[in-house]
């Protein structure tokens, strides 16, 4: 029996999915893998590549794109091991060790769900671990942060003075790459396949708060993320998806007693947000992979 799955949900990922794949065989040192790919309709060539690759990996394929949420969970499904590791085909593990981080979440029975460090192309660290925000912060976050990324509401709702060096108990964890005990996982439903993309992932991390488990952020693992890559090409109808992922969290997490109120307004408020964005969207070129991604090992300075 395998001690670990790891379950990579891909979607057009193109030459970014051969160094996901390679950095998960190369960071499993001796443990039991289960590797999955679950493909959501890719029309690239990436997973027939990745089938030729690496012989042992299982893909499951599904004739449309079922979002993330659903693919993941019929990722987990197909697999038995105690721990799964989800991890985006955009991201590929630079640092530690999956063992390791096996280990960890081992030492810690309440925690049912793990983060490990995440940095952007660059370098820098990006806020993969946060807070649920309040009212006010989800607004301000909600307004500004596409423009003004800085602003104190954003820094409040992604813990912009920690420097994720240390381990901590966090609210949620970013779902591009995420440790989850099987046992929790389950016991809450797997994720809401309500949501096709975005906040999936703060979805059920209070979920399994609210249930008595603990969410975990670790730099035991260290990982770069080359965000939206999947995304790029539909970046103005994804601003309306993550608008409407919102509201679905809201909806059911927020929208209580006298709160049931602001339904409308805030319905009315993401939609507007989601327009600001689309229209103030810049295109970026199609994400290629022309040549090894920056890679940083543990203690490399944060941006």
């Amino acid at each position: 029996m395998a001690e670990l799955a790891v379950v990579v949900v891909n979607h057009n990922a193109g030459t970014f999915l051969p160094g996901c794949l390679s950095s998960i065989y190369a960071a499993a040192g001796d443990l039991a893998l289960d590797v999955v790919l679950v493909d959501n309709a890719s029309t690239d060539g990436s997973t027939e590549d990745a089938a030729r690759a690496h012989p042992s990996l299982r893909i499951l394929r599904n004739r449309a794109n079922r979002g993330f949420a659903a693919a993941a969970n019929q990722g987990v499904a197909a697999t038995s091991a105690p721990f799964v590791f989800l991890l985006n085909p955009d991201a590929e593990i630079i640092g530690g060790s999956l063992p390791a981080l096996v280990k960890v979440a081992g030492d810690r029975p309440r925690a049912a769900v793990m983060g490990p460090l995440v940095r952007n192309s660059d370098g820098s660290i990006q806020a993969s671990a946060r807070k649920v925000p309040d009212l006010l912060e989800s607004l301000g976050h909600a307004f500004l942060g596409p423009f003004s990324p800085n602003n104190r509401f954003s820094r409040a709702y992604t813990m912009a003075e920690w420097d994720r060096s240390s381990e901590r108990d966090v609210e949620w964890v970013s779902g591009c790459a995420t440790l989850v005990r099987r046992e929790a996982f389950e016991a809450v439903g797997g994720f809401d396949e309500g949501y096709f993309m975005y906040v999936e992932d703060v979805d059920i991390c209070t979920r399994l708060r609210q249930a008595g488990w603990t969410v975990l952020f670790s730099p035991e693992l260290e990982v770069v993320h080359e965000t939206g890559v999947s995304a790029r090409k539909r970046s103005r109808r994804l601003a309306f998806e993550h608008s409407r992922s919102i509201y679905r969290y809201f909806s059911k997490n927020r929208a209580r007693g006298p709160a049931v109120l602001l339904k409308p307004l805030v319905k009315v408020a993401l939609w507007l947000r989601a327009l600001l964005v689309s229209r103030n969207s810049r295109a970026r070129p199609s994400a290629t992979r022309t040549g090894p991604r920056a890679t940083g090992q543990r203690g490399r300075p944060s941006g």
